[in-house]
């Protein structure tokens, strides 16, 4: 392997590629590629996918059973007449990847917590929160400026605490969603967090309204009291799918778009997060699997896939498909904990809640009719078509004609953005990505909701990756494993959590790998090239100087007694929410 030798870019030109401003780039994208086209900015479909697991979509399995229990036909056929981006990277769990591409930066520079909304630091009012800061500019403020109706549809888990922090006041138009990392599809109650109940505790509902009129609970949507998993028709009650309702918002947007105005819908679907949950006649299509969280899981991958494909087909409908860039790709790797969770990454190695391949090197894609059709049926891989989640931020900005410098952020001295302009190698202009190297980020916290320090916890550079586990953890990385075509299965016993390795600051117990010619982790190549492995930790210890790293609070009270006393019920925001 050879050494490394991307420097990182400089914060005042990270809108610059390749020594050339972004508007040249732009003006090379018009007059190139789409010289008989109106000169607006593109319509922009960001679908982000929540929990897939690499193996659970077809374009992925050549194998004799994926080919027969995957079935994602619809998103096939797009990857097909698209551009697969076999090098696409994100964080390893939801908040952080989600605040990561909302602000164009990497988690370490953002957030890697994956605390609860419900969190406040009273002596930090910028970034005492869960989520993203408070004068960090999102993606949708920024399009906003380049003329762009804005839509957020689906799971937000970027911040709660205040109306500041909501999507609305981040820039977006409309949402309709759920704060939370995840809720019940049926009842809608959040997962994760509960509120006094007596003498026990008790879950809350989670789905919420936002536009020019509307802020707040959506509470005529409430399914009737018997309708959930197991019971999907009761007599007499309603008792529809969430991702049914989000959906049908999503196809809302689109119906009701003026095509004249740019669009800039983010479609952050609930599935395929748990709970395994899914419509009756999904689940029988794949009555044939014996493994009841495999079935669920490749049932709920087929519902994901049929939306997809609806929506695309609206697109179309509506007459905005050949003015629009579709961008698909998943939040992190697939949840592999233990068999309960369903997902699977194979071939690669770990999943959710790890930095091997399986955890943050996810299913993604691009297609729409601004695509150039030179690039159709494409893939871009190996070491030299490294994209990060982030790069959307910088990218979109292009597209739209406007200067991603995040200049309120820098006023109160955050940490500017890291997000990169790929359009140019998407496009077909260059033949290698203008990012040379991605940060992974880790904490230190040991509970998965739980708030720690931001750590650099490894670095891919030249096709090379060098894994650092947490120094509070002993250097522990979890989930060495890879599980195989078919998982979960009635007869494993394995628990990947329970995998573990030893990736330390040292060479004899170092992980260092080149992902290019082993992208499953397989051959330890630290102590084989340790002038390598210095190098890429010194990077990593560079980097690390430049964490973002607050002290994001406890869980606040008042979030449950605002919850039950102004919103029936409902979690929202539960600071400087007035008296009315």
């Amino acid at each position: 392997g050879h050494t490394p030798t991307h420097p990182r870019v400089p914060s005042s030109s990270r809108h610059c590629i390749m020594g050339r401003p972004w508007t040249v780039w732009t003006v090379l994208w018009w007059g190139t590629v789409a010289a008989t086209r109106s000169t607006t900015p593109p319509h922009i479909i960001h679908i982000l996918a929540d929990d897939l697991g690499w193996a659970e979509l077809g374009y992925h399995r050549s194998d004799p059973v994926g080919s027969t229990e995957v079935q994602t036909p619809r998103i096939d056929a797009l990857v097909a007449g698209g551009l697969e981006l076999d090098q696409h990277y994100v964080h390893t769990i939801c908040s952080p990847s989600r605040c990561a591409i909302q602000v164009g930066r990497y988690p370490i520079h953002v957030n890697v917590q994956n605390v609860l909304p419900e969190s406040v630091n009273p002596n930090d009012v910028e970034g005492g929160y869960a989520g993203i800061p408070l004068n960090m500019t999102a993606l949708p403020k920024m399009l906003k400026s380049g003329g762009y109706s804005t839509h957020l549809v689906g799971k937000w888990d970027v911040g709660m605490a205040r109306p500041a922090l909501s999507p609305r006041a981040r820039g977006y138009d409309t949402w309709f969603g759920y704060w939370h990392h995840s809720n019940d599809y049926w009842s809608f109650l959040a997962d994760d967090s509960k509120c006094p109940d007596g003498h026990g505790t008790k879950k809350l509902y989670d789905l919420w309204r936002q536009n020019a009129t509307f802020d707040g609970p959506m509470t005529e949507l409430l399914n009737g009291p018997d309708c959930g998993q197991g019971n999907q028709t009761p007599p007499g009650q309603r008792c529809i799918f969430e991702e049914e309702l989000l959906t049908d918002e999503v196809k809302r947007v689109i119906e009701t778009h003026n095509p004249a105005t740019p669009l800039f819908l983010f479609w952050s679907m609930h599935l395929v997060h748990m709970p395994l949950e899914v419509p009756q006649p999904f689940l029988d299509r794949f009555a044939g699997i014996d493994n009841d969280k495999r079935r669920l899981m490749h049932a709920m991958v087929n519902y994901m896939d049929t939306d997809v494909g609806e929506v695309v087909d609206l697109l179309h409908t509506a007459g905005l498909w050949n003015d629009s860039l579709v961008v698909f790709h998943a939040d992190n790797g697939g949840e592999i904990l233990d068999a309960a969770c369903g997902g699977n990454n194979w071939p690669l190695r770990g999943g959710k809640f790890s930095n091997w391949q399986g955890g943050i090197r996810v299913n993604s894609f691009v297609t729409g009719g601004v695509l150039p059709a030179v690039q159709r049926g494409r893939r871009l891989s190996g070491s030299h078509a490294l994209i990060a989640g982030w790069d959307w931020y910088a990218t979109y900005a292009a597209l739209a004609n406007v200067d991603p410098t995040d200049h309120a952020a820098a006023a109160v001295g955050l940490p500017p953005i890291d997000s990169i302009n790929v359009w140019p190698f998407i496009a077909g202009l260059v033949d290698t990505s203008p990012r040379g190297e991605l940060a992974i980020g880790d904490t230190n916290a040991y509970d998965a909701n739980g708030d720690g320090k931001a750590l650099v916890g490894g670095l891919i550079s030249g096709g090379m990756k060098l894994i650092i586990g947490p120094p509070d953890k002993l250097y522990i990385l979890e989930q060495d494993v890879r599980t195989g075509p078919v998982w979960p299965n009635q007869s494993s016993h394995i628990i990947p959590v329970a995998m573990v390795h030893t990736c330390g600051i040292k060479p004899q117990h170092g992980c260092l790998f080149n992902i290019t010619a082993d992208p499953y982790e397989e051959e330890n190549l630290s102590q084989r090239f340790p002038d390598l492995f210095a190098k890429m930790l010194a990077r990593i210890e560079e980097l690390q100087k430049s964490v973002y790293s607050p002290n994001r609070g406890t869980i606040d009270p008042a979030a449950c007694s605002v919850a039950e006393d102004r919103y029936q019920g409902f979690w929202g925001p539960f600071l400087d929410v007035g008296n009315e």
